[in-house]
């Protein structure tokens, strides 16, 4: 089958298309061809090693796997036995590693929303199920609450925006000048230039802060929740140590300085899936889709998200 391989680590211009064995298919697994894929900031990182720390998990000197890509859409075309949710022929979305190839094979898919093309379902799992976890899991958000989604205008942000509103929260992002209008069609009540507006100097104070962007500064973040509050911090973090860095510091914060701060990368399982699913169905939550390419211009998809530009998301048709 044709996959997107990646031998070693630096530019994603060094991702190429090649010929692979179809996945093994065991027993609580499910073989999906793949009918489309959504790139994530996560898929970059990988690509250039970035940061640092990519590499205790990834292989030290080079991949362990070539295999590039999580989210997933496509049709079951084989089951293991001891799967009964699902069976050929149905059409899935979900997640597992090396999802930018033909076929797929994983335990974390479930039935494709009903409203969303193959390509509109690709663009859910990752990004969808990290803001719905930052949000009811981690933030607690509760109906009546002021909310800030704190860089609102990539693939995680948008996602965000709308699962506050459905949540009862009053919503105020903050995203570039470009993307302005584009957040306020997402339904958030007010949103702001971070460019020229600072949340944390509004005097407005907050029960709960989700920050994907990474601008301000924890300190002037946590000034602006209200007493209860929490801030949850979302992805990678910066510097060479990455999540290690983020996590640290949370830790820090939260256990020495009694600060209420949450940094955290999703561990995502079907419930949130399912629950992404039923939001997307009763159109309470929509994915947008900034750009498709077709895999064999995956390296092109890979940077064009590395540069931070992407509205939304960005998808990989197969």
């Amino acid at each position: 089958m044709r996959a997107v391989l990646q031998d070693r680590y630096g530019s994603p211009d060094l991702v190429r298309l090649g010929e692979v064995e179809k996945p093994a298919l065991s027993d609580d697994r499910v073989l999906v061809r793949v009918r489309a894929a959504s790139v994530n900031a996560g898929d970059w990182r990988r690509v250039r090693a970035s940061p640092w720390l990519v590499r205790a998990t990834e292989g030290w000197r080079r991949p362990r796997s070539p295999l590039l890509g999580v989210d997933a859409a496509g049709v079951v075309e084989a089951v293991g036995k001891g799967v009964t949710a699902l069976r050929p022929g149905d059409e899935v979305m979900g997640f597992r590693m090396g999802a930018f190839a033909e076929y797929v094979a994983g335990r974390m898919f479930v039935p494709k929303p009903s409203n969303l093309s193959f390509e509109e379902a690709a663009a859910v799992p990752v990004a969808g199920g990290t803001a719905l976890v930052a949000l009811r899991d981690k933030g607690n958000l509760q109906p009546g609450q002021r909310v800030v989604i704190n860089g609102a205008g990539g693939g995680v942000g948008s996602f965000a925006v709308q699962i506050a509103k459905t949540l009862g929260a009053e919503v105020t992002a903050t995203t570039s000048t470009a993307n302005l209008d584009f957040v306020r069609s997402l339904g958030a009540d007010a949103v702001l230039d971070y460019a020229r507006e600072d949340f944390t100097r509004t005097g407005t104070r907050y029960e709960l802060i989700v920050d994907v962007g990474g601008k301000p500064s924890l300190g002037a973040m946590l000034e602006a929740l209200e007493p209860g509050g929490r801030l949850v911090r979302i992805g990678a973090g910066k510097g060479a140590l990455g999540p290690l860095g983020s996590f640290a510091a949370a830790m820090f914060r939260k256990r020495v300085l009694r600060q209420p701060i949450v940094s955290f990368i999703a561990d995502l399982q079907h419930e949130h899936l399912l629950t992404l699913k039923e939001l997307i169905e009763a159109r309470k939550v929509r994915p947008v889709i900034d750009r498709t390419y077709p895999l064999r211009q995956t390296a092109e998809a890979i940077k064009y998200v590395e540069s931070e530009r992407a509205r939304g998301k960005v998808v990989i048709t197969i």
